[in-house]
């Protein structure tokens, strides 16, 4: 039994939802299908989730929602139209929104929540109704009613452990279950929604919880490449994955598939296949717990990049020797609500990296001034505008070098590195550079080992 998920793109317009229909007609065990909300149909669309904001927003400071609720509801009508399926539906639809106005609530943190949920929420009840009017038994399901329990956290929810029992004793429906994605609710009755992008997490929490044989994630590529195709001409695609290596080009910089989502298939150990909707036949990427690497002999499975880095270099003499500093430090983060992503340091010196979206001007200030009263440095600096470059692999442990050829071909590149950080486990190498010389970076990194 297989659990597929779709997403923006795939259930943007009536043409793609017949190839979803397709695809589900194509396999008896596709029988729990997670959907997003619709995404862009072009490069001048736009996404419904993004449409669902300027409502929420419209409505918070009272201006009139007329133009945005019909745009809203002209992309489901339009699909409907094209599918035949009842205006009755649209109808309904209309009424939800209402609904969301109606209920407005400025005080409660859950509100802009229902307003985000409200796309996938409808294009469930759509896509559920075109199957049922296409000959296939299906409905759609509420996330409430499935069993999906999430902690009170607005826009970062967590699913609850207790939540996977209930999904369980929907494993042997007679009916294709479609089930919005990117939302739970809260044990108050709250939706709650996942971090962006967070159909993937529904899908991969919907397949640990039926235990099912493998989950399919179907987007608008054919699958992982080992290199970002903005940057890479062709690049080739991975076949096959861990789940730890596609954790950390997630993390890098790969958005094909949400990183969250792979905590519940990794723990419940079930296979991950990314596919395409525009080319099914394609056997994708495989994402799974190990692989034969005799039969993928590459050591480096991938090359990713992220931008909007800063780092804050803070210099002691004889910081080594200076009990507690490091906790001081971080105490500063944590009291400002800084997370951070690396940290190298030397013998009287320390350097963290961080994503700079965190960083206000005054948050910036504030930053610098509490940990100049906290340790009292000799010297510290914030620098702007970085990139992380990941090289990640399992295979690159058992590679002698493979950091000295990855430095070499930045050098010839005139590529400045401002620092490496590599893990124990010699899973990936994280290599900080200037932002502007990301894609020479990215570029010279792939061809050294996959050209």
């Amino acid at each position: 039994m297989k659990v597929i998920k779709f997403g923006g793109s795939s259930v943007a317009s009536a043409t793609q939802l017949k190839k979803v229909l397709a695809i589900v007609k194509n396999d008896v065990t596709r029988r729990f299908v997670v959907v997003s909300a619709p995404g862009k149909r072009n490069n001048e669309d736009q996404k419904v989730t993004d449409l669902l904001i300027a409502y929420y927003e419209a409505v918070k400071v009272k201006t009139d929602t007329t133009e945005i609720t019909q745009a809203i509801l002209r992309r489901y009508g339009v699909m409907a139209e094209e599918l035949e399926i009842s205006e009755e539906l649209c109808q309904q639809f209309q009424a939800e929104l209402a609904e969301l106005k109606n209920n407005f609530d400025e005080n409660n943190p859950y509100t802009l929540d229902a307003f985000l949920a409200t796309g996938e929420n409808l294009n469930a009840q759509l896509i559920a109704n075109f199957f049922k009017n296409s000959g296939l038994d299906a409905r759609y399901i509420n996330p409430k009613e499935l069993g999906i329990q999430v902690s009170a956290q607005p826009h970062n929810a967590r699913i609850l452990e207790k939540s996977y029992e209930k999904i369980y004793q929907w494993r042997d429906s007679k009916d294709i279950l479609v089930i919005p994605g990117f939302f739970g609710f809260t044990e108050e009755g709250q939706i709650c929604t996942f971090s962006r992008g967070g159909s993937d997490i529904t899908g991969s929490i919907v397949a640990a919880g039926l235990k099912a044989d493998c989950y399919e994630n179907f987007t608008d590529v054919d699958g992982i490449f080992a290199a970002n195709p903005k940057y890479i001409h062709d690049p080739e695609l991975i076949d096959v994955l861990t789940y730890r290596e596609m954790r950390e080009l997630s993390y890098a910089g790969f958005k094909v598939f949400h990183d969250e989502a792979l905590m519940p298939s990794y723990h419940a150990k079930i296979p991950v296949v990314i596919k395409n909707t525009n080319n099914p036949n394609c056997t994708g990427t495989i994402i799974t717990e190990s692989y034969n690497k005799a039969k993928h002999h590459n050591e480096v499975v991938g090359v990713a990049s992220d931008g909007g880095f800063c780092s804050i270099t803070i210099a002691k003499y004889l910081l080594n020797r200076e009990i507690g500093i490091v906790r001081k430090i971080l105490q500063v983060f944590e009291d400002l609500d800084i997370s951070f992503e690396h940290m190298p340091s030397g013998i009287d010196d320390i350097s963290i990296v961080l994503r700079e979206e965190q960083l206000t001007p005054e948050i910036e200030k504030a930053l610098l001034e509490n940990i100049e009263n906290a340790i009292s440095p000799d010297l510290m600096e914030i620098e702007h505008d970085l990139s992380v470059l990941a090289l990640v692999g399992e295979g690159m442990r058992d590679r002698p070098g493979t950091t000295a050829e990855s430095a070499a071909a930045l050098a010839r590149k005139n590529i400045s590195l401002r620092m490496i950080s590599q893990g124990a486990d010699e899973r990936s190498i994280i290599f900080v550079i200037r932002g502007d010389q990301e894609r020479q970076a990215v570029r010279s990194i792939y061809y050294t080992f996959f050209d």
